[in-house]
């Protein structure tokens, strides 16, 4: 018998329903069942849309890593899907849930931010060094005027360090300074003194090696454990890419950190991925697979935690410039491949190429932001200006 015809016989008699179903609001989205378009999904195992209506993003996620469907353009797909609002017709229990895990536990507490460092940053520098640009920034760059993910970042660094108005001799304290490449930039272009809290021994270590004679200091620490007296106080503070990691039970204690490490002529820059409502947890497959305990910021979170001790001098968001910096990880990723696929496995790279070109299409459809924002603990004296570049 053709297996075609055995593979649809199981399909039916498994739950044709669900399929006719899910067929029929991929169709909404302009997204066929075994289409010819890249952004059409082509099903494997009969049981892919039970799965998919039965847990949502979850099981969409979990089922592309088991090999049950493909799709050439997975961004697209899932841009497609966002912009239908379909993930709010399916499989809504996993969000409910998450929703309710990160309102009434503290998801990331202090051991837990030591467990994220190990299972995301940890993973194992020539990842990184093979997906990221040559200065390791592992956050959104800025693409206005560049065309290569170098220029981009270098384009993003520039950004932030003018809009902290930094000045030779300043001192920078990096919260979440990743493997340095805000401080590195700043010290090697701006003449600033750098110190940054990282939880990542892999990272710290391969970032002191990088700055050699620099004024740069790593310090293995968590932002809570940090100047607890307030004795050391900074002319700028930055936080690039680890707010999505502080969650709503810590909010307090990150802005109380900035607070009492910051001069009161100072300025702090937020950069951060947001969401659009306050309320909706971040995706479930996201934080089971890449962001263990990750929670994104709603920009009344970051309004009402700051407004006691901060003013609001500039609000940017460059969330479409996101899309275009996970595509080209995704290039680089896949062009790395062949030589990093004996260390990590095929189930890997499935589950590494969907976080890249998942996360892409969320920028895409606008469902998730990335924000750089700045404040002051007194409001600057005549204004504030964001450089025009």
């Amino acid at each position: 018998m053709d297996s075609s015809l055995v593979w649809g016989e199981q399909r039916l008699a498994h739950d044709d329903e669900n399929w006719r179903r899910a067929t029929q609001l991929l169709a909404t989205a302009g997204i066929a069942v075994g289409g010819n378009r890249s952004w059409d999904i082509q099903v494997h195992h009969p049981a892919t849309f039970d799965r998919i209506l039965t847990q949502g993003s979850l099981g969409l996620g979990e089922s592309y890593l088991d090999g049950w469907w493909d799709c050439g353009a997975v961004d697209e797909f899932i841009a497609r899907v966002l912009a239908a609002r379909l993930d709010q017709q399916v499989g809504r229990a996993g969000w409910i849930w998450a929703s309710l895990k990160a309102r009434l536990t503290n998801l990331q507490s202090e051991h837990r931010a030591w467990h994220v460092a190990e299972v995301l940053y940890d993973l194992g520098n020539d990842l990184y060094e093979a997906m990221l640009d040559p200065s390791m920034a592992y956050s959104c760059g800025y693409w206005a005027t560049a065309r290569t993910l170098e220029a981009a970042q270098e384009a993003k660094l520039d950004l932030i360090c003018q809009k902290l108005q930094l000045r030779p001799d300043m001192s920078l304290l990096d919260i979440g300074c990743g493997w340095g490449s805000l401080m590195l930039f700043a010290a090697q272009h701006y003449g600033v003194r750098c110190l940054g809290l990282t939880v990542s021994k892999e990272q710290a270590r391969w970032g002191a090696e990088k700055a050699g004679n620099l004024p740069v200091r790593f310090e293995l620490s968590d932002y809570r454990k940090f100047n607890l007296q307030g004795a050391q106080q900074f002319d700028r503070v930055a936080s690039v890419g680890m707010f999505e990691h502080v969650g709503p039970k810590n909010y307090r204690s990150f802005f109380d950190l900035v607070h009492r490490s910051l001069r009161s002529d100072g300025l702090l820059m937020l950069h951060t991925i947001g969401k659009n409502r306050s309320g909706d947890a971040i995706d479930p497959w996201i934080e089971r697979y890449i962001f263990p305990n990750g929670a994104l910021p709603a920009a009344s979170d970051i309004t009402e935690v700051s407004e006691r001790d901060f003013v609001l001098e500039d609000w940017h968001n460059l969330g479409a410039d996101y899309d275009k910096t996970l595509m080209a990880w995704h290039e680089r990723f896949e062009a790395a491949w062949p030589q990093l696929a004996a260390t990590y496995g095929e189930r890997f790279y499935r589950m590494w190429r969907y976080y890249l070109l998942c996360c892409a299409g969320t920028f895409r459809a606008r469902d998730n932001q990335l924000w750089q924002v700045v404040l002051s603990p007194r409001g600057q004296s005549g204004g504030y200006r964001r450089p025009l570049v």
